[in-house]
């Protein structure tokens, strides 16, 4: 039986249905991201999980208890939000204790379990610094190690590094992971960002206007998409329709839409052997460095292709040259 279950919820600010009919299963210690665009539902569906917003229709399940009308407290989910809401007349040891207190843990019991929590965020020695005196890494640390210590059943992050840098946020990602395996958490996280969810997800759902488009590994989302949508939100691509595709190739598809990821074209200023792929012949009309990828923006019989390759001093096609590049068949995603 699923660990979380949603049935049939709806739920609706005034005349505004934000969640329209959400069925869906969460299994125990996996990873699961609700990933979509501001707006499409993903933060609204999180919160009543919490209890922190009532559904209007339907019933929510944790561990087969129906947990719909159940008080926020009463659930035992744990989350972290986009605003760290520390308590900032509290320092670190107070703040991460808080919730052990108001359920009347035993004193020694408190001490042990916030100093567990503080050493798996990296924070021993921080006990005694106030939220002002942190960096907010360090702050959505404290909070991560808060929502961590009551040991709850869930834990749900809503787009906690928003607010941080690249780097640290690069870094703060890894470790959630670690600690979601770690302490063999089912947790569910929030975020518009599509490669935060490729790197830290086990199971994507893709959610647009208050539905779930499509769920599935992340291997799987990316390599089958089911939809324009969910082809267009996850990775980069390039997006041809019948007659460009024909146009391009010779060839005429049965798909109204055709996707081709930047990353499976290859490039050469030699004509490529016959194969079971397409030759295509354009010309270098732009190129940008994304770190260790080049980007080529290829024009071919008046359509432009994106062209990732990995940097190498060896191989850099000039602006204005003229290309090969191979489309090969089993790459292609028909819509």
């Amino acid at each position: 039986m699923s660990y979380i279950i949603f049935k049939n919820v709806d739920k609706y600010y005034g005349d505004n249905h934000v969640l329209k009919g959400i069925n869906l299963s969460i299994n125990e210690g996996d990873f699961v991201t609700l990933l979509g665009s501001s707006g499409c539902g993903k933060s609204t569906l999180l919160r009543c999980l919490a209890g922190l917003e009532q559904v209007t229709k339907g019933n929510i399940y944790l561990q087969g208890e129906d947990i719909t009308n159940l008080r926020p407290r009463d659930r035992n989910i744990g989350m972290i939000f986009q605003q760290y809401s520390l308590f900032p007349n509290m320092n670190v040891y107070n703040n991460v204790a808080f919730g052990l207190r108001m359920k009347k843990v035993d004193k020694d019991i408190i001490h042990e379990e916030v100093q567990k929590a503080l050493k798996l965020v990296d924070l021993q020695g921080y006990e005694k610094r106030y939220p002002y005196q942190l960096s907010g890494g360090e702050q959505q640390r404290v909070a991560l190690a808060r929502s961590i210590v009551t040991k709850p059943k869930v834990l749900l992050l809503d787009e906690p590094f928003n607010a941080i840098d690249a780097k640290l946020r690069r870094a703060l990602q890894v470790r959630i992971k670690e600690i979601h395996k770690e302490l063999n958490m089912t947790s569910i996280f929030v975020t518009h960002d599509q490669e935060e969810a490729m790197v830290m997800s086990d199971i994507i759902h893709v959610m647009k206007n208050g539905v779930i488009e499509q769920s599935g590994t992340p291997m799987e989302i990316y390599k089958h998409p089911k939809g324009i949508f969910t082809a267009e939100f996850i990775g980069s691509h390039n997006l041809l329709d019948k007659e460009e595709f024909t146009k391009l190739t010779g060839e005429e598809s049965t798909a109204s839409k055709i996707v081709i990821r930047p990353e499976t074209i290859e490039i050469s200023s030699e004509v490529f052997p016959e194969g079971d792929y397409y030759t295509l012949f354009g010309t270098i009309i732009d190129v940008s460095f994304k770190g260790s990828i080049i980007r080529y923006m290829v024009k071919v019989k008046d359509i432009v292709l994106k062209v990732d390759v990995l940097f190498d001093d060896y191989k850099i096609y000039d602006l204005d040259q003229k290309v090969y590049l191979k489309l090969a068949k089993n790459h292609l995603i028909e819509l």
